[in-house]
């Protein structure tokens, strides 16, 4: 029967089939043509279309279309945005007219702070006070503690939380400070906290914790939200105190992972004006989720006044006017002068990055690159090792973290600045995700961050080229393939 239908129909049943999936890759390269989207992710989505024309096609429509946030949603404006913009042009106008930083022995600095001035509207601040957590451990005792001391809010922001034995100790916190009267918000990633049990969620909400998931995505309706992720790291206690960077609320953090062993990751933790502006990017986000709009000054209160660590707080994300991560590590590595110092979990620069590094090296400029030796995700690993042999070959150090999974994020220049935060050196980063760095302009911030590269250095080897170069064939098949893809991935 099926060979008599065949002989009837299969000649028609593939012409259908080829005018289809030719209609499909023709939509598609016209839409990708219409969004002006960057080069490299336009042959990635033209390779998968053409390769995979109805999986091509699904994908594109549920990850792969460009949109301004503020289409999808209604704008996440609030009240204290309108002061915040008052601060952002007085201190503009100061830098233009050299009435700050006039003792500066050079100009980058002026220069990096003009350029989150100008594209994350990110006031400087200088009454602060910070320190750098370079142990998961010594991070999370130090989170729990504050959390503990709470007593008119808790803000909480996480890319993952889970429900294991880290998550269970901040749930019963949270509880605990919200049965003593303080307010608790929590905004979770839909997908990046995709696992986290519903008991878990009830049990903070009965509890009276208001929490709230970014972005939720319901399959199998497609739905081009997936791919925009709230990656950021926040946590706000009474408006005083607060934390970033590449922490979660999860166990592998403290080092439990069953494969990665040892987990390197970098935090910050803060008190003073810093703060208020943690503070509204996290309000900002809360009105997205939550359709509330929270400008009490309770949530903006005198704080302490410090002696002198000048910091600016940046958040980025598809919703901005500017790639403010990409222009930020752009703006960073052209300053340099005389060393570079990056760790990062992820390498996948585009070619304006990618172009910077080999400059800078090109130029003088001593770059060094710590990267995990046991990678979490294959794919992102074998794009990341597509681009040893160009960056090697233009003088750049690449070492491999041995201990267990490097993930922390930092970029340091020349022993002055230094940004740490929750954005890795990759396309996602730039383009797709919600991220918040902290730029550091205090010596003695970066002096603590340079002295923990040095002994993650001590404990990482140094991609040898020659050794590279004799990697079996069929890893560099993966590697060309992984770097095709990475800007859709």
């Amino acid at each position: 029967m099926w060979a008599a239908f065949w002989a009837s129909y299969g000649n028609s049943l593939i012409w259908i089939y080829s005018v289809s999936t030719t209609i499909l890759v023709i939509i598609v390269s016209f839409l990708i043509f219409m969004e002006k989207r960057n080069l490299s992710k336009a042959i990635a989505w033209l390779a998968v279309i053409n390769v995979f024309p109805v999986l091509g096609f699904i994908l594109y429509l549920m990850v792969g279309q460009n949109f301004r946030k503020r289409k999808l949603t209604r704008t996440k404006y609030i009240d204290e945005m309108a002061h915040l913009q008052g601060i952002v042009d007085y201190q503009i106008d100061c830098l233009e007219h050299n009435r700050e930083f006039s003792d500066e022995p050079s100009n980058t600095r002026k220069q990096l702070i003009n350029l989150l001035l100008h594209n994350a509207s990110a006031p400087f601040t200088r009454s602060n006070d910070a320190r750098v957590l370079a142990d998961g451990r010594e991070a999370f005792e130090l989170i729990f503690a504050e959390l503990e001391k709470a007593k008119h809010h808790i803000h909480l922001e996480s890319y993952i939380i889970r429900d294991d034995e880290t998550g269970q100790r901040l749930k019963d916190i949270l509880i605990s400070k919200v049965r003593d009267g303080v307010m608790v918000r929590v905004i979770y990633d839909a997908v990046g906290s995709w696992t986290l049990s519903g008991k878990y969620i009830k049990d903070l909400k009965d509890a009276g914790v208001d929490i709230k998931p970014f972005l939720p995505v319901v399959f199998p309706l497609i739905n081009n939200k997936l791919n925009y992720r709230n990656h950021r790291k926040i946590v706000v206690i009474d408006g005083r105190t607060g934390f970033l960077g590449g922490l979660n609320i999860a166990n592998e953090y403290l080092g439990r992972h069953p494969k990665l062993g040892r987990w390197r990751d970098t935090h910050l933790w803060l008190a003073g004006t810093a703060v208020h502006f943690l503070q509204v990017i996290f309000l900002l986000d809360w009105e997205f989720v939550s359709h509330e709009t929270l400008t009490e000054k309770e949530y903006f209160p005198e704080t302490a006044h410090f002696n002198g660590k000048l910091i600016q707080i940046a958040a980025s994300g598809p919703d901005s006017n500017w790639e403010t991560v990409r222009q930020q590590y752009f703006a960073l590595i052209n300053s340099a002068q005389k060393s570079i110092k990056i760790t990062t979990p992820y390498l996948i620069p585009d070619e304006g990055i990618l172009l910077a590094l080999k400059t800078a090296a090109l130029s003088g400029v001593d770059i060094q690159i710590i990267l995990p030796g046991t990678p979490d995700q294959k794919i992102v690993y074998w794009a990341s090792q597509s681009y040893f042999d160009e960056l090697i070959e233009a003088g750049i150090e690449i070492y491999l973290y041995r201990p267990g999974f490097m993930h922390a994020k930092m970029v340091s220049i020349d022993g002055e600045v230094a940004s740490l935060g929750s954005a890795n050196l990759d396309i996602r980063s730039f383009q797709l995700n919600f991220e918040v760095n902290a730029m550091l302009y205090d010596r003695e911030l970066v002096k603590k961050i340079e002295e923990d590269f040095a002994v993650d250095l001590a404990q990482s080897i140094m991609v040898d080229r020659a050794k590279f170069a004799l990697r079996p064939f069929p890893a560099k098949i993966k590697q060309s393939a992984a770097r095709l893809l990475s800007p859709i991935l």
